[in-house]
């Protein structure tokens, strides 16, 4: 299974000529060579984590494929045949197996609602938790997906984030609010914090792929 880390949030997997992406937003360079998917998924309905254009640009190139997402998801994006998902779910698409884990976006501040959240592990390898911290209880990570800057976070939630999940790999995400100076500093923290658990960071860029 191939990764390759797009802009922000989002990430495609290819798996067998198909390809699963996550999190297309609106951080994202237009995504224009969306044939051979087989599913969607969305975490969270922000529109740095989706938008209507990145999805009717995917769709247009592999129309009728599922969309993953939370219920919150489902209610944002009405035009959309959005399938449901919750903790606790899995389903398939074509070669690729979605586990989802938790329930609620971190939150940001007391002002602002705290959204519908779910991660998504795919294949039992890769785990990518949107935005939040959730644990996914009894597995464990071969690749964990690490947000790097964002509004709801500080860096010492993210280093506690990957001490409890000690994956054996690790790239960063969720880094297109940070200047070159900061995601340098996030990415210092965060390869310290998978090596504490043996584990090896990759500092992957915009487009960089990782055989997972």
């Amino acid at each position: 299974m191939k990764l390759t880390k797009l802009e922000h949030a989002a990430l495609v997997l290819e798996e067998s000529g198909k390809k699963l992406y996550i999190d297309p937003g609106s951080f994202t360079t237009p995504i224009t060579d969306g044939g051979q998917a087989v599913a969607i998924v969305i975490t969270h309905e922000h529109q740095d984590h989706w938008t209507p254009e990145q999805l009717e640009r995917i769709l247009a190139k592999s129309p009728g494929i599922p969309i993953y997402a939370p219920a919150g998801v489902a209610a944002a994006a009405s035009g959309f045949a959005v399938q449901t998902v919750a903790h606790g779910d899995t389903v398939t698409a074509g070669p690729f197996t979605l586990r989802f884990f938790g329930e609620k976006h971190a939150v940001i501040h007391s002002s602002i609602p705290v959204v519908d959240n779910v991660g998504v592990l795919v294949n039992d390898t890769l785990y990518y938790g949107g935005d939040s911290f959730t644990i996914p209880e009894g597995v464990e990570v071969d690749l964990l997906a690490v947000p790097a800057g964002a509004p709801w976070l500080k860096i010492a939630e993210t280093i506690d984030y990957v001490l409890a999940v000690a994956p054996k790999r690790s790239f960063s995400t969720h880094e297109m609010v940070l200047s070159t100076a900061g995601k340098a500093m996030s990415n210092g923290r965060i390869q310290w914090a998978t090596e504490q658990g043996g584990g090896v960071f990759y500092g992957l860029e915009p487009f960089d792929t990782l055989e997972v």
